[in-house]
């Protein structure tokens, strides 16, 4: 058995060893898994073990399985929405267990988007510019679902715009869950307004490149949102 693979039932054991494997490199992003006739023979289970264990890399989209004459099973590609979903799962968990506060998510936030907004100042396109535009919105006609939703693209248009896409992958799934989780329907009265103002002030600041500035501007927001969700946490609570 692999090292660091935990004993178990042996399709998990066996999904261990091919989970260890893909996750070194040895078995790069769509490499084909060989047959399960020759997985069965190389490692001495069943035919039953292998598609038991293939079925569980599956479910957690470390492979995909397809039919057909040129079909199998192979590693898959990542992409920053798989990986996001499964993160977003994880902090969803635990904030619905009350093992993270608003207020620690928020300090998440904090910690990544602050120095971001610089980058964004630093990399950022014509092409990122007109994405922030574009998810500006007048809270004087913009409301519920709409509001958020733009509000949120625009930070992750900021992310984007660093050129590092982990940061997207952290941090998107903190604006879901603080979206989700701690609801958006007793938002403050002129938080959209003070919402659209400060996405104003960091647009023109990071098409300045003025990177110090945009971290600063983004402090501020972030400290006007933490307020915001704190108060719709202690409503929501009743």
């Amino acid at each position: 058995m692999t090292s660091g693979v935990p004993a178990g039932p042996a399709y998990a054991v066996l999904a261990g060893q091919i989970r260890a494997r893909i996750l070194s490199g040895d078995l790069a992003p769509g490499a084909r898994l060989p047959a399960e006739q020759e997985l069965s023979a190389d490692f001495g289970v069943g035919r039953s073990t292998v598609r038991e264990a293939l079925r569980s890399l599956a479910s957690q989209n470390l492979i995909q399985t397809t039919r057909g004459v040129s079909g199998g099973s192979f590693v898959s590609v990542p992409t920053i929405g798989h990986i996001s979903a499964h993160l977003e799962t994880g902090v969803a968990l635990m904030a619905a267990a009350e093992r993270v506060t608003v207020a620690q998510l928020m300090a998440t936030r904090h910690i990544l988007e602050v120095p971001a907004a610089g980058e964004a100042a630093l990399h950022r396109t014509s092409e990122h510019l007109e994405d922030l535009r574009r998810a500006e919105f007048d809270p004087a006609s913009s409301s519920g679902e709409a509001t958020y939703a733009a509000n949120q693209d625009f930070h992750l248009v900021l992310l984007r715009a660093t050129g590092n896409p982990l940061l997207e992958v952290i941090t998107a799934p903190l604006f879901r869950v603080l979206g989700t989780r701690f609801g958006r329907d007793h938002a403050p009265d002129g938080l959209w307004a003070c919402v659209a103002d400060d996405h104003a002030e960091l647009h023109d600041l990071v098409a300045g490149q003025d990177a110090d500035g945009a971290s600063a501007a983004m402090g501020r927001h972030l400290g006007h949102l933490t307020g915001a969700y704190e108060q719709m946490d202690r409503l929501n609570r009743g």
